[in-house]
């Protein structure tokens, strides 16, 4: 089945669900009630990567599609715009945004292509008086949305000329938090911790690195490995609260040799 038919399809049958006679819960819903599944599912499609589980990116990426054409169709009866002029919009701005592609304009890496793509849409934002660092949403969670900020401001010449001067950074950054951990005082404490994680976050960037890909990872491994522990503690009869620390750590130790 082609594409468009395929789409057709789902739009027909999120009408029928809206429709008289369809489902009492879809019927009810409004897009403040739809952007907290849009949200999850966005993130299930992520961990079906971390997972390289191709089947279960089909899936999720099928949940997310069904998010755009459900608030398209809400947004469509209340005469606002319809799924089509999302769609359209979106490749009216790729054709515009790649004239290398569509048009005469030449590149010759991929690097070039993107310092094009960010001059196209300082021409855009000039128009509308935007900053640059506009359309980083405000819900990503921190670590991310700091990846996002400096790789937006990175792209107009704001940053660092190499790796070096990012790892110098980030000493200095962790040198500060050193200091204010021995006053005491929680809020610079918290302050110089958050300067920490954005220096952090922009040294992911100059590696190339996904810093929410890389921390998910972790906190996987974390679970993994802990949850290991207090199995081998339930075979001694023991959990974690009843156990030393140097007990869990044996443990611990033997999870990171642990296949």
């Amino acid at each position: 089945m082609p594409p468009t038919a395929s789409l057709d399809r789902l739009i027909s049958v999120m009408q029928s669900l809206l429709g008289p006679g369809g489902c009492p819960w879809d019927r009810e819903q409004t897009p403040d009630t739809i952007r907290a599944f849009l949200l999850e599912e966005t993130h299930e499609v992520l961990a079906a990567l971390d997972a390289r589980d191709a089947d279960g990116v089909k899936e999720e990426l099928g949940d997310v599609l069904y998010q755009v054409v459900f608030l398209s169709e809400l947004f469509h009866r209340k005469g606002a715009f319809d799924l089509a002029a999302v769609i359209d919009g979106i490749a009216d701005k790729l054709v515009r945004r790649h004239p290398w592609v569509f048009g005469n304009e030449k590149v010759a890496s991929p690097e070039e292509a993107l310092r094009n793509w960010e001059r196209l849409k300082s021409l855009e934002r000039e128009k509308k008086k935007a900053s640059v660092l506009d359309g980083v949403p405000d819900t990503l969670p921190a670590l991310a949305k700091a990846f996002r900020l400096s790789s937006k401001a990175a792209r107009v010449g704001f940053e660092w000329p190499d790796i070096g001067g990012v790892l110098a950074k980030l000493d200095e950054e962790i040198g500060e938090f050193k200091e204010v951990v021995k006053g005491g005082d929680v809020s610079r404490i918290e302050d110089e911790l958050g300067d920490v994680l954005f220096t952090l976050a922009n040294v992911a960037r100059e590696m190339k690195i996904d810093p929410e890909g890389a921390l998910r990872r972790t906190n996987d491994k974390f679970v993994k490995r802990f949850r290991y522990v207090e199995a081998k503690l339930r075979e001694r009869g023991k959990q974690p609260e009843t156990s030393t620390l140097e007990e869990m750590d044996a443990l611990w130790n033997e999870a990171k040799k642990a296949k």
